[in-house]
């Protein structure tokens, strides 16, 4: 992997001059290794450090982008969800129930995953758009309408409610996806977006919107960070007074924290109620 991961950098300073017709075989094989090892989870965008942190691994990214240089638009797809004009594939285009079979997920109608997405087993997807170097974690749930952006991490256990979107990211190349660790519940509406991270546990209400400067706000203790939800933080919308007296700004509020056994043994509904 070190090996494809020079060669794929080597390509991103020449990916000027590559076209679709210029393009040698060695180029193309070079990136469609590493579309596959995204597709087939063997490689990841980002990767968690037994420290805690969450790494980029830029030259998958840099992967993705190069494959829009060397693929034409061109028709693609059948007769569901396509025909249509793009320049990547869908994951499940040529997959038969073999395929499927070995997947071990569950995938309804609609739901639309590009090559590169890797699915791990016993997720379940709704009718959704789940975009290029994305990453579903095993026997999460992403329900219906919801969208996970390019290069996204969704850990395993997940509920992905109705209508949430899922920010994504392929530059610039340092910059990190959404990440969602395990365990997590998303509420129906809400959005995660510009790379933040939402901690193991945690559970969001509907209508929650983070990005990196959203202000989140611990009722208990006033304390106020962003970019991150800690573990097992139960978040709602919630809103800041300007000091100045002009309109209050929109911010999300931590009204509790509950251990892992309290979370795996209480409904959501429950954990929202105060």
């Amino acid at each position: 992997m070190h090996a494809l991961a020079a060669e794929i950098a080597a390509l991103w300073d020449e990916r000027e001059s590559l076209t679709p017709h210029s393009a040698s075989l060695e180029a193309r094989s070079a990136v469609a290794a590493a579309l596959d090892l995204l597709d087939r989870g063997a490689a990841r965008v980002a990767k968690r450090g037994e420290d805690g942190q969450w790494r980029v691994q830029a030259w998958l990214k840099q992967a993705v982008l190069l494959s829009f240089r060397l693929s034409p638009m061109q028709m693609r797809g059948g007769d569901a969800p396509g025909p249509y004009w793009d320049k990547v594939d869908l994951k499940f285009a040529h997959w038969g129930e073999s395929e499927f079979q070995a997947a071990g997920i569950r995938a309804v109608p609609g739901a639309i995953v590009r090559h590169s997405a890797h699915i791990e087993p016993g997720a379940v997807l709704m009718p959704c758009f789940i975009n290029v170097g994305a990453r579903v974690g095993a026997r999460t749930m992403v329900d219906t309408w919801s969208t996970i952006g390019s290069c996204a991490q969704i850990g395993a256990d997940c509920h992905i409610s109705g209508g949430v979107g899922i920010g994504g990211v392929l530059e610039p190349l340092q910059a990190a996806p959404v990440i969602i660790e395990d365990n997590v519940f998303i509420g129906a509406r809400s959005e995660v977006a510009e790379g933040v991270i939402v901690r193991e546990g945690a559970v969001l209400s509907m209508g929650v919107f983070l990005g990196a400067s959203t202000k989140i706000v611990d009722r208990a203790s006033g304390e106020i960070v962003r970019g991150e939800v800690p573990p097992f933080a139960v978040l709602v919308p919630g809103s800041l007074p300007d000091p100045a007296g002009g309109p209050s700004l929109a911010c999300a509020v931590i009204v509790k924290r509950v251990d892992a056994q309290t979370r795996a043994k209480t409904a959501i509904n429950a954990l929202l109620r105060d």
